[in-house]
């Protein structure tokens, strides 16, 4: 009986052995691509879009015969617009799921959340919304704007062509607007703007009372100055942003916003009849008449089987960003971090906007600069754009402590905020 119970273990031990070997091997015949996007809470309406880009970005490249001779696997997990979450996700995705990148976050607060998580575990995240800059990370690659890539241009654009002389600065209390601000005010007091003509406000993220602010800044621009906002508030609190500035009759002619986390998504859910002239600064939008916009914009229609979805920056981000990836993973041969991250340096992809994104050795992307007004289809028309691509940058130049940093992540350079000059 003894030897019969002891066969019988043995069998079963070597069937679960088979059953974990042949798991594994099913396992390993997937490349796993992490999505970290959002899809509850404040950030949903903005977020939930690039988890769905993404999905077509995989299963397009599916169809195209996988990557390295294997399919790739989306594993989706949503951290609800709660930023501790998102570290635990990051983990989840990396260590439980075993992908080889992820592509993720939109807030700034998020991404801080994540950071320590992929260093330590030395794992990929592709970010692809604006920023404030002053990061470099070895695991992390920028491909929304900087603030040289965005902010700045957007700033000179309206002293140019708006002869703006006073500016309201409202955000969103956490890093990002913070940071940003900081960044535009030093900037605007270098061009001669006093303090009286600055004024800034944050607010808690889903604020949703505007009444009061709204008529602060009003009364801010009736001083007889040309007045503008700078916006960088984020998420569904610019709903009722909006909304107030219909209410209280600010048109565009009298106090323009340009806006910097809103995009075709946010204007989706907005009445923007009373929008209409008022700004938007990105890197793409849905309008720009291009073959590869036209193409992009009607395989997500084919895709999410809806023609009234829009596209926006972040989705073009995702696109370029993980094109680039592909090509990487191509040229290494390989998914594994350290060789695909040398391999991303130079990597080019044609951007949706009729140039050419490269990837520096900063970690961010050359990008063009494209400022739009509010239609009222929500739709937003150019009315400005660089005539080529800028490179970002990782460190401002008008904050004196960052303007002597410099990054660079090539071997055996590997450095991402080191003193000017690096050699």
């Amino acid at each position: 009986m003894f030897g019969f119970g002891r066969a019988k273990a043995l069998a079963a031990v070597s069937a679960l052995a088979i059953g974990l070997t042949t798991g594994a091997a099913q396992a390993a015949d997937t490349i796993k691509v992490g999505i970290l996007h959002s899809l509850s809470g404040t950030m949903a309406i903005s977020e939930t879009t690039l988890k769905d880009v993404m999905l077509m970005l995989i299963d397009d490249q599916n169809k195209k015969g996988g990557l390295l001779g294997k399919q790739l696997e989306a594993v989706v997990v949503d951290p609800a617009s709660n930023w501790p979450l998102f570290a635990e996700k990051a983990r989840e995705l990396i260590e439980v799921n075993g992908t080889s990148v992820v592509f993720g976050c939109w807030t700034s607060v998020s991404r801080k959340s994540v950071l320590p998580v992929f260093e330590e575990l030395n794992s990929m995240l592709f970010y692809p919304v604006q920023y404030e800059g002053e990061e470099s990370s070895r695991n992390v690659f920028y491909t929304g704007a900087a603030p040289n890539q965005q902010a700045i241009p957007a700033v000179d654009y309206l002293m140019k062509t708006e002869s703006v002389k006073r500016w309201v600065l409202a955000g969103t209390d956490y890093v990002y607007p913070r940071t940003t601000n900081k960044i535009l005010e030093s900037y605007l007091k270098a061009k001669g703007v006093p303090a009286e003509d600055i004024m800034i406000n944050y607010t808690p993220f889903g604020h949703a009372d505007w009444q009061t602010i709204v008529a602060d800044i009003k009364k801010f621009g009736s001083a007889g100055k040309k007045t503008a906002v700078v916006s960088t508030i984020n998420g569904d609190a610019n709903v009722p942003f909006y909304k107030e500035l219909g209410n209280q009759g600010i048109k565009a002619e009298d106090i323009p916003v340009v806006a910097f986390s809103v995009g075709e998504e946010e204007l989706a859910g907005i009445d923007t009849g009373p929008l209409v002239g008022h700004l938007a600064a990105w890197n793409y939008f849905m309008s720009i008449d291009t073959p590869e916009n036209d193409a992009f914009i009607s395989k997500w229609h084919a895709f999410i089987g809806n023609e009234d979805r829009v596209t926006n920056d972040p989705m073009e981000a995702h696109y370029i960003g993980f094109k680039m990836w592909v090509q990487a993973v191509q040229q290494a041969g390989t998914t594994d971090v350290d060789a695909v991250r040398q391999a991303m340096y130079g990597q080019k992809v044609p951007n949706l906007t009729g140039g050419v994104a490269v990837m520096n050795t900063n970690h961010h992307l050359s990008k063009p600069v494209v400022i739009g007004e509010i239609q009222d289809d929500g739709q937003i028309q150019t009315v400005w754009s660089t005539d080529g691509v800028v490179v970002g940058d990782a460190w401002s130049d008008f904050i004196p402590e960052s303007a002597k940093l410099t990054a660079d992540w090539t071997f055996p350079w590997v450095c991402g905020g080191c003193e000017k000059p690096m050699y």
